[in-house]
């Protein structure tokens, strides 16, 4: 055993450890919520210790399979944070629910494990099982409610309809692989490079490279890949929600970072014109959609949708020749975090009682019921919008800009993206509106959640305004992890 390989890949590692501690712990004491809570909570800060340590330091692992560098460290940072905040929004839902705190947080813990790997997976036999450690608790989360038909009816469509993606993705990486002779990322960009150079791109490269982007365009929930979100994430409990709405999310731009960046970049004048058109689709369908729902849950379902358009702008960017769209990926995932889980964490608090659906009604009078989470509710719904100077505003700019500085058909595309950003407000602003200017109804309930959820709830709010006021920060780290500059 090499245990500089070990070294290299501790965090994930440490996380695997907590999972299995915070088993551990509820078998020892069955029934505590608290005991497996600071387990889980105090575990995860270890592993953000452990990340933080690798700061700023290079290298691999196990024969070029995994590599440390500070895009690592950069999502690593962004999955522990999506993990840590949704344990802290799940205690307060679950246990009125009698749903186990400590399974959920082991399967979360799992799934983030996965997400770590393919941050600094550059290997595709290891991208795709770290693809799918990340996604298979993904379907078990979502349905954790199994005596909820709703859940259990989400959670087998987001089942079937992933294991079919995953099927199609490891369909185009064999392509690939039988094409170039290996599956290190840079021996890949290598031959392709290879390929480019004599002009003639194979069949079978092209069909390979269709698969891929159709199963990646899936775990994105891009247009047209995008039918099992809407059910997944109204059905699934709120908490889980949140963390679907960004964790995998966040995992599946950090596998086109890796395999469209990394080991397609000199095909990227072939898969451009294929990821303008999805962008424009993406953002577009999933603002028209969203603007007729009543589902809160499922509106913001749908806004993750055009959310997942807007990003690809960014990746479109890049491959019309603007290095700046990669960092303002990293900077969109990271603020998209924060604003995102705010949202749901509000939605979680007024479900705190079982049986309060997440109509929009359910919203009415909140400013005056309990004007704190009101005025977050605001401030997440606001920066989703992307009303300066809040986070949102920022990452749909930095987008955009870079679309522009790259030109050509990208400029018309910024131009969609600044007109699909203020379609968007019309739902968003709705949502203020029943909360300001309409009198509860009788499926408005009181929110009562714990210091812990509060916690969460201030932890998103801060992040939301930091990010806004001071993006020169967060962008030095997004450009920081921009490894593929040159």
């Amino acid at each position: 055993m090499n245990w500089s390989d070990i070294g290299t890949i501790s965090p994930v590692v440490i996380a695997v450890l907590v999972a299995a501690a915070v088993l551990v712990v509820d078998m020892v004491a069955p029934g505590r919520r608290d005991p497996v809570i600071v387990t889980a909570l105090g575990g995860l800060g270890i592993v953000a210790v452990a990340i933080l340590i690798q700061a700023g330091r290079s290298g691999s692992a196990f024969g070029g399979a995994y590599s440390l560098d500070n895009l690592t460290v950069f999502l690593d940072m962004l999955f522990v944070a999506i993990a840590a905040l949704t344990i802290m929004f799940a205690a307060d839902y679950l246990e009125p629910r009698g749903l186990p705190i400590a399974e959920f947080a082991a399967v979360l813990i799992f799934a983030v494990t996965g997400a770590m790997l393919v941050a600094g997976s550059t290997d595709l036999l290891l991208l795709f099982v770290a693809l799918e450690l990340m996604v298979l608790p993904g379907y078990m989360l979502a349905g954790f409610a199994r005596h909820d038909p709703y859940s259990t009816e989400g959670a087998i469509k987001y089942f079937l309809l992933g294991s079919f993606s995953s099927a199609i993705l490891l369909f185009g990486l064999a392509y690939v692989w039988g094409i170039t002779g290996t599956t290190r990322v840079d021996g890949v960009a290598a031959a392709l490079a290879t390929v480019v150079a004599t002009g003639k791109i194979a069949p079978g490269l092209a069909m390979g490279l269709a698969f891929m982007t159709t199963g990646v365009a899936f775990k994105m929930a891009a247009v047209p890949f995008h039918y099992w979100t809407p059910d997944a994430y109204q059905g699934s409990p709120t908490p889980v929600t949140a963390y679907l709405s960004v964790g995998p999310k966040v995992g599946a731009f950090a596998i086109a970072l890796r395999l469209f960046v990394g080991a397609l970049g000199p095909l990227k004048a072939d898969w451009l014109p294929v990821v303008i058109v999805l962008a424009a689709l993406t953002m577009t369908l999933g603002n028209l959609v969203a603007i007729t729902q009543d589902n809160v849950k499922r509106m913001l379902a749908y806004s993750s949708i055009a959310h997942t358009g807007y990003i690809l702008v960014g990746l479109a960017a890049y491959a019309g020749g603007e290095q700046s769209g990669l960092s303002a990926i990293l900077f969109y995932g990271a603020a998209y975090t924060f604003m995102n889980m705010g949202a749901f964490a509000v939605v979680t608090a007024l479900q705190r009682r079982p049986g309060v659906s997440s109509q929009i009604a359910t919203f009415a009078g909140l400013g005056r019921r309990d004007p704190w989470l009101g005025a977050l509710m605001a401030l997440f719904l606001l920066s989703l919008t992307g009303i300066p100077p809040l986070a949102g505003f920022w990452a749909k700019a930095y987008v955009i800009l870079a679309a522009i500085q790259a030109g050509g058909w990208l400029t018309v595309l910024a131009v969609l993206a600044m007109i699909n950003a203020a379609a968007a407000a019309f739902y968003y602003l709705r949502v203020v509106v029943y909360m300001y200017m309409r009198e509860p109804t009788g499926d408005a309930a009181p929110s009562s959640p714990g210091a812990l959820f509060r916690t969460g709830l201030a932890i998103t709010g801060v992040g939301t305004l930091i990010f806004g006021l001071f993006p020169a920060l967060v962008a030095a780290a997004a450009d920081a992890a921009n490894v593929f500059h040159g």
